[in-house]
């Protein structure tokens, strides 16, 4: 996003309206109970384009957040909008409806034993999320690295991101079975695989349903 201006245009929730059902309490971390206590917009000096400024109060705790949030200038009949929240939940506790159970479950583990500083287990959790991201794929080979590289190969992963495996430590840590002389996880290298593993996700789930989505604006105008 190269500006605010563009906040809404390309991705987002459905409908012109903002999603309150998809905003979580960063207080309480009950989601969708919310009523606008403030709002504000500004339009754009030159077209339609119009940012909203909201503040939200919690129906539960009486919490406060604040969002900016922008419909899409876009066509069709239903349209789309996105928002970026202030503060954010520090909790995770959902991901993405378009990714597989398995790996969303797998990767919440990952981020909150990072948050944690669980090192051990984010980095386990984060692996075992690769893993079933890579076979999902139908990745070949036995081993991350092996995966990671056999779908660069088939052109589903960008040859960036097997570059980039080839210095994350922790994707050669066949690790699943520890021994007993096995030596603790370092802290960076359990954030890079989480890392790794955000970016994976992206590539493999997130822009593909983005451009499905996008296709399917696309044909409705």
């Amino acid at each position: 996003m190269e500006s605010w201006w563009s906040l809404g245009e390309g991705s987002g929730q459905y409908g012109h309206d903002l999603a309150l059902y998809e905003i979580t309490c960063p207080f309480c971390m009950e989601a969708g109970n919310f009523k606008t206590a403030f709002h504000a917009e500004k339009k754009k000096p030159s077209g339609s384009k119009k940012l909203n400024f909201d503040t939200l109060e919690c129906g539960n705790c009486k919490g406060y957040v604040m969002v900016l949030w922008s419909a899409s200038t876009m066509g069709g009949s239903h349209g789309i909008h996105a928002y970026r929240v202030l503060p954010w939940p520090l909790k995770l506790e959902r991901y993405p409806k378009h990714w597989p159970e398995t790996i969303g479950r797998y990767w919440l583990q990952a981020k909150r034993n990072l948050r944690d500083e669980n090192w051990d287990a984010a980095a386990l959790m984060a692996r075992s999320a690769l893993q079933v991201a890579l076979r999902a794929k139908e990745a070949q080979g036995g081993g991350l690295k092996r995966e990671i590289d056999d779908l660069a190969a088939k052109g589903i992963l960008p040859p960036i991101m097997k570059d980039w495996s080839d210095n994350v430590r922790e994707l050669g840590n066949e690790s699943a079975h520890p021994k007993p002389e096995q030596e603790a996880t370092d802290p960076q290298d359990a954030r890079d695989v989480v890392r790794f593993l955000d970016f994976l996700l992206e590539y493999l789930y997130d822009l593909p349903h983005q451009i499905e989505e996008y296709q399917g604006r696309t044909q409705e105008e």
